[in-house]
């Protein structure tokens, strides 16, 4: 009898909830014991044909959904990605629909679709892979309206106590986005006929390393600087 009561305990506390808006929350949740940070990134561009110097920029954040990028070189990131907190996907009206398990490397994780149902947001679906233990966001793929389909992969350290990435993998289709010519090293012909040979995929590196967390940024810092 022992036994048998052990074991169902056992299943009881391993059992994962399959209700999707339990599990969003749980994220929201412990995100939310980040109240700002500020964190030094190294932005690394791999793109076939495209001549863009590695970059790094500091980026700063704070509760609910400020955030300033300050770079002197050029970001080949949207909004979209610069941001990857839980509030930047998680927004606003939505319909969450738990889709299925999946074990993404060696985390077993819950993959749930968000449906905004806010017309104006420029998401149309996301799919996020989140981490079942750590209630951590592990990837997130998006389709746009202006911007085809985009896909972050997350990576952590597992001895930081924050749920913040050492790592962010940024994949894009290059024809979706609005390049400025002088970063290609192709006429725009030669550019458009490889875009005709089929989607050409972009990568963005992005490292994060010092990060200072809760330390009660001021709002001055998201103001946008006069010109």
């Amino acid at each position: 009898m022992i036994l048998i009561l052990l074991f169902i305990l056992f299943i009881n506390l391993n059992a994962q909830t399959t209700d999707p808006n339990e599990i969003v929350n749980s994220v929201i949740t412990k995100f939310n014991q980040v109240k700002d940070y500020e964190v030094d990134i190294e932005i690394k561009v791999d793109v076939e044909f495209l001549k863009v110097p590695d970059s790094k920029a500091k980026l700063y954040f704070k509760q609910p959904d400020k955030v300033k990028l300050k770079s002197e070189g050029f970001a080949l990131l949207p909004k979209d990605g610069i941001d990857f907190s839980p509030s930047s996907i998680i927004k606003g009206n939505y319909t969450a629909i738990f889709e299925r398990t999946e074990t993404l490397d060696r985390y077993q994780t819950s993959v749930v679709k968000i449906v905004p149902l806010n017309q104006t947001t420029n998401i149309i679906l996301s799919t996020i892979w989140i981490d079942n233990k750590n209630y951590i966001i592990r990837k997130v793929e998006s389709t746009t309206k202006t911007q085809g389909t985009y896909t972050i992969e997350l990576f952590y350290d597992d001895e930081f106590k924050y749920p913040l990435p050492k790592q962010m993998i940024f994949s894009f289709n290059l024809d979706k986005m609005n390049l400025p010519q002088t970063f290609t090293n192709t006429t725009p012909k030669s550019s458009k006929k490889r875009f005709k040979d089929g989607p050409v995929i972009g990568k963005v590196f992005v490292n994060y390393s010092n990060y200072l967390v809760n330390k009660n940024l001021s709002d001055k810092i998201f103001e946008e600087e006069k010109k």
